[in-house]
């Protein structure tokens, strides 16, 4: 199966299997599975190059990554059934071996939610300090996510209402079958350059962090801002009623996270005079110098 695609005044011809294996009756391989595996693997290689930056232990590191993954794509599996209101007639339909090939229904924001739920057990289980691991997920996150959603690209998703621009829309057999005619915004993309960006300035902010745990509350504001902006573009959100979830979870979350932000820098300030940052130019070369946790009272 192959189909056309338009986008920047170019013609693309997508094929969403890209091989087939030679199991039983023939195991399609997806292209998004494909892009998936590589954002993940790019945010594991950053994690692994930054981690002593961090003050983690690399192997202890890659314990919790490799358990707390796959529970997450289960966490976001389930994040989307529940919203979606998709009825499951066996266990089989839930892994997606029913009438689709894999999963089919993912919702980001529940991997993310499973991720920072199981990922800080597993911290607690292998001795890491949570909130180290979580700065550095964060970035690992948005890397992820920059790749990953060239994947809906490839399956022809999370496109946006129509567009007024004669170069900048998109458009395919899906979209005109459920929109109509007409180039539509090309929200994957938004998403995408949205949260590379944000990997680039939350990994030069991390350099400057005044606690542990401040680079994950800065994810919370810079995807929560843009995921709001984009979320109003797509015709394929979630609901609750008239409202579309993730735009509610992305303005509750990048408001929450800005307002601790702003409370715990003002503590530091009032503690200590002046910011401190968690770690000094030299503490790539130690794990125990200048560590900091939240200041407390």
């Amino acid at each position: 199966m192959a189909y056309e695609v338009y986008l920047f005044g170019l013609n693309f011809t997508l094929k969403p299997i890209a091989f087939t294996l030679p199991i039983g009756n023939g195991w399609d391989i997806y292209w998004y599975g494909i892009i998936i595996a590589a954002g993940f693997l790019a945010a594991i290689l950053y994690a692994m190059r930054n981690a002593k930056t961090f003050n983690i232990e690399t192997d202890r590191m890659l314990d919790v990554a490799l358990v707390t993954t796959p529970l997450a794509i289960l966490c976001a599996r389930a994040y989307y059934l529940i919203f979606d209101g998709e009825k499951l007639t066996s266990i089989g339909d839930f892994f997606g071996f029913g009438d689709s090939s894999g999963f089919s229904g993912l919702a980001i924001y529940g991997g993310v939610i499973g991720a920072f739920l199981i990922g800080a057990l597993m911290c607690k289980i292998r001795k890491l300090k949570i909130l180290d691991m979580f700065d550095i997920a964060a970035i690992g996150f948005l890397i992820g996510q920059g790749i990953g959603r060239w994947g809906n690209f490839i399956n022809q998703e999370a496109y946006g209402s129509f567009t007024g621009s004669s170069w900048w829309g998109m458009q395919s057999a899906r979209t005109i079958s459920e929109m109509g005619e007409g180039l539509v915004h090309p929200c994957f993309l938004y998403e995408s350059v949205w949260c590379i960006s944000g990997a680039i300035v939350l990994h030069y902010l991390s350099k400057k962090r005044n606690f542990s745990g401040e680079i994950t509350l800065m994810y919370g504001v810079w995807y929560g801002f843009g995921r709001a902006i984009i979320e109003l573009l797509r015709t394929d959100s979630l609901m609750i009623g008239v409202f579309k979830v993730s735009f509610l979870l992305s303005i509750v979350l990048c408001v929450a996270c800005a307002v601790i932000i702003f409370v715990v820098r003002s503590k530091i300030k009032e503690n200590k005079g002046e910011y401190i940052p968690i770690y000094a130019e030299s503490s790539s070369d130690s794990f125990e110098e200048n560590t900091t946790d939240i200041v407390e009272d």
